[in-house]
């Protein structure tokens, strides 16, 4: 058992000990390199925009080993760059990431509204009817029956089953 006095006390520290964190403090700019490297790969696997953000601030330690300061002030730039891009970038950059034009319709909401070609009978159960030139499960929306080679007009989709109107003759 390794200690002082007999076994009492904190173990001593080794010469090996006390050169690696030298080292560490000497050559800073390594420790911050990798732990940049390392945030930022598990940044590609979140994508959550918290790692990035320590990152950063590790990238930021880099340079300020890089131009010589101690390893005290490496530490604290890290720590309120990290701070500041969590608390006032990343809310931001979310924002933008989340937001899209209200224009800009995806994958089956663009159908709505879309001319249906009904390929057979279609009721309130049951139907078929091409859509954009793909064929889809259709109900009616509403008490009539469609026959087949009418045209309805897409009121909404829910799954993979579009509901479809009458086309008034009006509608062009």
């Amino acid at each position: 058992m390794e200690g002082n006095e007999g076994g009492k006390g904190p173990p001593e520290r080794t010469c090996g000990d006390l050169r690696m964190i030298e080292w560490i403090v000497a050559n800073g700019w390594v420790f911050w390199l990798a732990l940049f490297l390392v945030l930022a790969i598990i940044e590609v696997m979140s994508l959550d925009l918290y790692f990035i953000m320590l990152a950063t601030g590790a990238l930021a330690a880099v340079f300020t080993a890089l131009a010589g300061g101690p390893f005290w002030l490496q530490t604290l730039v890290f720590c309120v760059i990290a701070l500041l891009m969590i608390l006032f970038l990343r809310p931001i950059a979310l924002r933008h990431l989340r937001r899209s034009p209200a224009d800009r319709l995806t994958n089956v909401d663009r159908l709505v509204g879309l001319d249906a070609l009904v390929l057979e009978p279609t009721t309130r159960l049951s139907g078929r009817a091409k859509i954009g030139g793909e064929t889809w499960s259709a109900r009616v929306d509403g008490d009539a029956t469609l026959e087949p080679g009418t045209y309805g007009r897409v009121t909404r989709i829910v799954g993979a089953t579009a509901y479809i109107t009458e086309r008034t003759p009006t509608e062009t």
